[in-house]
């Protein structure tokens, strides 16, 4: 499949994983790529392997100034064509129990995951309705069914399914599609980090906590960057998200992944408390 014309889309957090590899596939797939990274030298590796159309967008997700620059500039290329799709992927994960969470942090995976996407859906709808253009949202599995030390991310998903479900409705009568997609583990360089970040959170506990967390958050960690190795490849979300900007039906859902697919269907049927034993062990 081949865009015959050059339709022009905004993937957010394409510096690495799930939004380079969707940012790159929409590139090959010919539409004229806008993707927004925080560091020069991430532009510029995405340029030296893209196409010579293919134009990075230095923003920050979590500030407001940065975004309205972001959709200005875009807004200048696209002139009145408008812009055919959002993909909004930025996102980040920490591994903590609630009890020990601190609420900056909880605030912080909010601002990143949760508002600062539906800001940059504000500032793009003006160019999405110039072309009835789509909006695709990066959701996660774990936004549908919570696990354990992972709840901050959770709750934020959680959120981003409802902003979807609202969004498909409200922009219903400009012809603006909007869906969400709900991977499983992908294999991304995101969970090495967030992994080194809980096992040394873990370890710096004071003595009461370090009592009551410690061993469970490195179960955690271990488990979650075992299912990480063995996750899907990003590009199974990228041909996800190119469905959902290309096909005349798009879904308004998208599980991608065996284990995406087998939380939710199990989810349906198992009683809450059977389910909570099955996702703790």
């Amino acid at each position: 499949m081949v865009i015959a014309t050059k339709k022009a889309v905004f993937v957010t957090g394409a510096s690495t994983g799930i939004g380079k590899a969707c940012a790159l596939h929409l590139d090959k797939l010919g539409f004229r790529v806008f993707a927004s990274v925080r560091k020069e030298a991430d532009a510029d590796a995405l340029k030296a392997i893209a196409s010579t159309e293919f134009t990075p967008i230095l923003m920050d997700i979590v500030d407001g100034a940065s975004i309205t620059l972001a959709a200005e500039t875009i807004a200048a290329a696209v002139s009145d064509i408008g812009l055919a799709g959002l993909v909004n992927n930025a996102g980040t994960a920490i591994i903590s129990p609630l009890e020990l969470l601190e609420i900056r942090e909880l605030r912080h995976q909010f601002e990143v995951n949760l508002f600062g996407q539906l800001a940059v859906t504000q500032a793009f709808l003006p160019l999405l309705r110039k072309s009835q253009g789509r909006v695709v949202n990066i959701g996660s599995i774990i936004g549908k069914v919570a696990v354990p030390f992972l709840g901050s991310n959770c709750a934020a998903k959680f959120g981003m399914e409802a902003l979807t479900d609202v969004l498909r409705m409200e922009l219903r009568p400009w012809g603006i599609s909007v869906s969400i997609i709900e991977p499983g583990y992908v294999a991304t360089p995101i969970w090495d980090k967030v992994v080194s970040i809980g096992n040394e959170t873990a370890a710096n506990l004071p003595p009461y906590e370090r009592n009551l967390y410690s061993g469970a958050i490195a179960s955690a960690c271990k488990s979650i960057l075992k299912s990480s190795k063995a996750g899907i490849q990003a590009d199974f979300v990228a041909k996800a998200v190119a469905h959902a900007l290309t096909s005349k039906n798009p879904k308004t859902r998208y599980l991608v992944g065996r284990d995406a697919k087998l939380a939710a269907l199990v989810s349906k049927f198992l009683p809450d408390r059977v389910l909570d034993r099955v996702i703790a062990q």
